[in-house]
């Protein structure tokens, strides 16, 4: 009996694995194949036990088993208990047991497919979608001068107008950062960049600013998805020794795309004849050719991804072992045909999977209505998002995502409110030096003239206009005060912060004007008329529009190349936290050096320097928060703090812009204080260099 224990645990101990090919895992036959013949069989009895690549076959003595391996053994062959019978906390400790294996596991499995052509087509695709957040930051900055004549906004609704893509950027970060964690990368960031394509094309037709609005919402919270998605989808396909460089080359495509809506800005919008009108209600001016084209990338984006596979590492977290080791078969075999292998065999058979735990209520097609099915479907996920996003809070990663939240927080408070702030201080120092030039005309009085030329940037005082005639003229920036207008009559006027104080007009006649009531500040009308007044806004592009604010924009994107590049070549070589906390406390430095910005050329200088810089924080947080998380977390996590960060901006552009014209100070010491905070801060977090993605 002994001996037939020893030989049934020998057995078991050189089957265990139960991947050799024609053996069962259970008995020790061969079952594959045709049955052979008596000659075969008088062949294998002299050979048993050996062959020429020294196989294992029945009959070869293997040694004793180590007593360890008789254990496992024995605790496989244990009844196995069904997991609705199991505690929680042992199936979560299971599950972190088998992603830790899988961690391991899947980085050597990435090594062996390599770094080659799959990697450099994903980076292109996924870089036009980073390229399309970079483009929407941007586009309502530089429409905003039009679009407040195309629309008669006022300057509540242009500050509304420029801070409502920020808050659709946040929801979508959250939400749909959430979802990708559940649902898959490749699917939500479909999903993202049709809602952002989708509503920046109908943006650009639609011509009432509530609708306009609404539109710009729902584009930001689109586009805002997508930012996390990218960098976890992304990452999810590189190896440890090149994920840091690669991410950071990534992240250009950030500053690809603000130099392209610089140069679409600057090309597109002084063109007023670029558009076309339907009647006298409708009117697509060059802006809205502008906005038109900076859907392009998001478009172009969202079509590649529809060639590119699911991330496999989150299909491994979903249990889906098969579809993930096609798509990994299919990343090697892509790659080895690039460098001229392609006789490189993919030789891994089996990947470990973790344990699931999470629980999905289907409903069967027979059960309830289809409301009923989807409204379950949908309360679930979401409450296995609010999970997730409870998840990050817990004690094991409660500290690394406060710390985090407050890195992001502090820069994007002090780099997107100075990006706000820089254009603003330099629109107030032209303002400022256009007001030096003003000419003021002191008491003068004129009559039977006609004025058909354009007034600009005047000052006239105690005046007299007799008999005289305003016609087919534009007046901008002029100002009448305690003046006295006696039979004059104004016809076909266009006017540009243009006002009358305290006048007195007498027997006047206006005809097509836009010379409207507010206009007229504590003016005494006498038998005067107004007629077919101008209806609704008039733009003046060549007048109105300032080429410096898109090169402005244009070089403080491109400052940014230098950064990138060499965050990139250091990331991996000195480490994330070195590379956030250094560019931060150098970002800081550059933020006093504001002081001396007293001309428009300084604040140009300082702009670019302070924005190349800082970039190198940027994309090291971007890399260190996505090794920071677990797959099953990690979208989720990023997208809380993405969230944040564009909170932080929308305080940074609220408060920095109430500063302009006032003080340099409180700007100046908020940025560089919050910069040097989140620094120091910084330098605590946990080095992910040589971390595996778990």
């Amino acid at each position: 009996q002994g001996g037939r224990e020893a030989n049934q645990v020998s057995d078991d101990y050189r089957y265990q694995d139960g991947n050799y090919e024609g053996y069962a895992p259970n008995d020790s036959y061969y079952h594959g194949g045709d049955e052979p013949t008596h000659e075969e069989d008088a062949q294998s009895d002299v050979t048993e036990g050996h062959d020429e690549d020294d196989e294992v076959y029945e009959g070869e003595y293997q040694g004793i088993p180590h007593p360890d391996d008789i254990k496992e053994k024995q605790k496989k062959r244990a009844p196995a208990v069904d997991d609705e019978y199991r505690d929680r906390a042992d199936l979560m400790a299971e599950r972190m047991e088998d992603e830790e294996q899988l961690a391991h596991q899947y980085e050597n499995i990435i090594e062996e497919c390599g770094h080659g052509r799959f990697q450099w087509t994903l980076f292109f695709v996924l870089g036009l979608a980073l390229m399309a957040d970079g483009v929407e930051v941007f586009v309502v900055g530089f429409v905003l001068p039009s679009a407040e004549k195309d629309m008669c906004l006022s300057s509540s609704n242009k500050g509304m107008l420029g801070l409502i893509v920020y808050l659709g950027m946040m929801v979508g970060a959250v939400m749909l950062g959430g979802l990708a964690d559940k649902l898959g990368r490749k699917k939500c960031l479909i999903i993202s960049l049709t809602i952002n394509a989708a509503f920046a094309f109908l943006s650009s037709f639609v011509q009432g600013y509530g609708f306009f609005l609404f539109c710009r919402l729902i584009s930001g919270l689109g586009i805002g998805g997508s930012l996390p998605i990218v960098f976890a989808y992304f990452s999810e396909f590189l190896s440890r020794e090149k994920r840091g460089e690669h991410l950071s080359w990534l992240c250009m495509f950030w500053m690809i795309g603000g130099i392209f809506a610089s140069a679409m800005a600057w090309s597109i919008i002084p063109h007023y004849g670029w558009g076309f009108s339907m009647g006298t209600k409708y009117h697509f001016h060059s802006w809205r050719v502008f906005v038109l084209v900076c859907s392009l990338p998001c478009i172009a984006s969202l079509v590649a991804l529809k060639f590119m596979p699911e991330s496999p590492r989150f299909l491994l977290e979903m249990g889906k072992h098969d579809e993930a080791w096609m798509i990994l078969k299919q990343v090697h075999d892509t790659n080895m045909r690039a460098k001229g292998e392609p006789e490189r065999v993919f030789t891994v058979s089996y990947i470990k999977t973790p344990k699931q735990v999470d629980e999905f209520i289907e409903i069967q097609s027979s059960t309830g209505t289809w409301y009923q099915r989807w409204l379950v479907r949908i309360t679930t996920t979401f409450k296995q998002v609010w999970d997730n996003v409870l998840y990050c809070l817990t004690a094991q990663y409660r500290m690394n995502t406060l710390m985090l939240a407050v890195v992001w927080f502090t820069m994007a408070l002090s780099y997107y409110g100075l990006i706000v702030w820089f254009p603003d201080m330099i629109r107030y120092l032209q303002e400022e030096a256009y007001e030096s030039r003003v000419k003021i005309f002191d008491e003068e009085e004129v009559s039977h003239f006609t004025f058909n030329f354009t007034l600009e940037n005047q000052i006239h005082r105690n005046g007299e206009y007799r008999n005289d005639k305003f016609i087919g003229m534009k007046f901008k920036e002029v100002k009448f005060e305690d003046s006295l207008f006696e039979d004059c009559y104004f016809e076909d006027v266009t006017s540009s912060e243009t006002f009358f104080e305290n006048c007195t007009i007498i027997s006047t006649v206006f005809y097509n004007t836009d010379l409207y009531e507010h206009k007229f500040i504590n003016c005494r009308f006498i038998n005067s008329t107004f007629l077919k007044e101008k209806e609704g806004c008039h733009m003046d592009f060549e007048e109105d529009n300032d080429f410096l604010i898109y090169l402005v924009s244009f070089l403080g994107s491109l400052s940014v190349l230098p950064g990138n590049i060499i965050s990139a070549l250091l990331m991996d070589k000195i480490g994330r936290i070195k590379m956030i906390g250094g560019s931060m406390l150098i970002s800081a430095v550059c933020c006093f050096f504001l002081f001396f910005g007293n001309s428009e050329s300084a604040m140009i200088g300082w702009q670019c320097l302070f924005c190349g810089a800082s970039i190198a924080a940027w994309n090291a947080l971007d890399v260190i928060t996505v090794e920071l998380y677990p797959t099953d977390k990690r979208a989720t996590a990023f997208g809380i703090l993405n969230g944040l960060c564009k909170f932080g901006a929308i305080l940074g552009n609220s408060i920095f812009a109430s500063f302009v014209g006032i003080t340099k100070v409180v700007p100046i010491l908020l940025a560089s204080s919050a910069l040097v905070g989140g620094g120091l801060l910084a330098l605590r977090l946990p080095e992910t260099r040589e971390q595996v993605l778990m």
